[in-house]
Formats: C-alpha cells, structure tokens, sequence
C-alpha cells in the first residue's frame, strides 16, 4: 500500500509539474515573438535597470542553455541565458528584469532573500539525501519493526522538511522579483501596453512552477508523516 500510494501521489505531482512546465515554454516561446518597440536587448535591459537602482557592483554575463536564467548572489552575477541575453522581446525583458530583481533584493537587504541564502548550504546537502534516508528508514521498519528504523524515518522526515520550508520561502523571493521587474518595466516606460502584457503573464506562469514544487514537497511530507503516524 505504501507503494501504490506514493507512485500514485508523485505521479499527480509529476503531471501538474508538467503540465505547467509545457505551459511556461509555450508562453516564452509566443512572447519571444513580440519584439520590443525600444530595440533593447536582454542584457540592455538588465544592465538599464541595475544602473537605475544604482547598482555597479554586479556585473551581467551570459549563460549556455534554456531558461538557466538566475542571480547569483556569491559573485553578484545577473546570469541571463543566451537566448534572453541576446533577443529583444518582451519575454527576455521580463526574465532579464526579474533576475535584476534578485540584484535588487540583495542590495537593498530583502529579508526572504537572506533568509533563503542562509539555507542554501544546509538544504543542499540535505535535499540529496533525505529521500534515501527515508526510504532506509522504511525498509528497516518493513524488516525490523519500529526502533532503529523508524528513529531513521523520522531524520529523514526532519532533512525532507527543510527542502520544504526551503520551496515556501522561495515563493516570497520570485514573486517579490517579478513585481519589482514589473513596476520598474511600467514606470520607466520600457514596454509598450502589450508588451506589459506579454512580461506579466510570461513571469505569472514562472512563479508557479515554484509553487508547484512547493505544494509537491509539502504533500510528499504530509504523505510520510502519515504513513509514520500509521506505523
């Protein structure tokens, strides 16, 4: 049961990821299309608004692949892919503004933000290894009863539920970026109405793969925590 279960549940997750996921390349790949009035390239834009904000110490640079775009707060790095560092349309400005965003976030001391850094380090590590701790956890249960196995469960649990508060965290920091990216696109007049358009609904569709993750790692918690108390 334990396994019919969980395949059932990651399958849901998997599916919905999907779902949007195809969504948000569909989305990008029709506002590529739409080419900015003002000419402006990714990095242009990006460059534009740093300097608005009256941040020179953060350098932006390209990066091979496809919506590999990220700020990197360790070496203050806009990392735009090639794609949207090179094209001049409304879905490179949207995802080149919202990395700035990030930029910005860091500047001006975005509590999320030094909240999620903080985390990194440890999440990583356990993020690799929680679902086998759990896994091993259960596998002893199966063979051995309670004891060792479900102390073992129950790290697992606690290293499982620091990549979830982990993805709960984030949403505040993307979703916080891509109004910061969207007020700065409108206020300085950088996009036409339908390019606005175009940059809220591509960034919209973005911020929810985050939640989809997020409310998939709670739900996966959930599900163990369950079949813990059971046990």
């Amino acid at each position: 049961m334990f396994s019919s279960g969980y395949m059932l549940l990651a399958g849901a997750i998997m599916l919905i990821s999907m779902f949007v996921s195809s969504k948000l390349k569909s989305k990008f790949a029709h506002y590529s299309k739409l080419q900015l009035r003002n000419g402006m390239s990714g990095a242009e834009i990006a460059e534009k608004m740093l300097s608005d904000h009256g941040i020179r110490d953060v350098k932006v640079v390209s990066t091979a692949g496809m919506l590999t775009d990220h700020y990197n707060p360790a070496n203050k790095t806009v990392n735009l892919s090639e794609g949207v560092y090179n094209q001049r349309n409304a879905a490179a400005a949207a995802v080149a503004a919202h990395e700035v965003g990030h930029a910005v976030q860091h500047a001006k001391g975005y509590k999320w933000l030094q909240m999620r850094s903080k985390m990194v380090p440890l999440v990583s590590i356990a993020s690799k290894f929680s679902q086998w701790v759990i896994f091993g956890g259960i596998a002893l249960m199966a063979s051995q009863g309670a004891g060792l196995g479900q102390n073992i469960l129950i790290v697992g649990l606690i290293m499982f539920a620091m990549g979830t508060l982990f993805s709960f965290i984030t949403l505040p920091v993307e979703y916080d970026a891509s109004n910061r990216a969207l007020v700065w696109l409108k206020n300085k007049n950088m996009v036409s109405q339908e390019e606005y358009a175009g940059a809220q609904d591509a960034l919209k569709w973005a911020a929810r793969t985050y939640v989809v993750a997020a409310l998939g790692s709670l739900a996966t918690l959930l599900y163990f925590m369950k079949y813990l108390n059971r046990r």
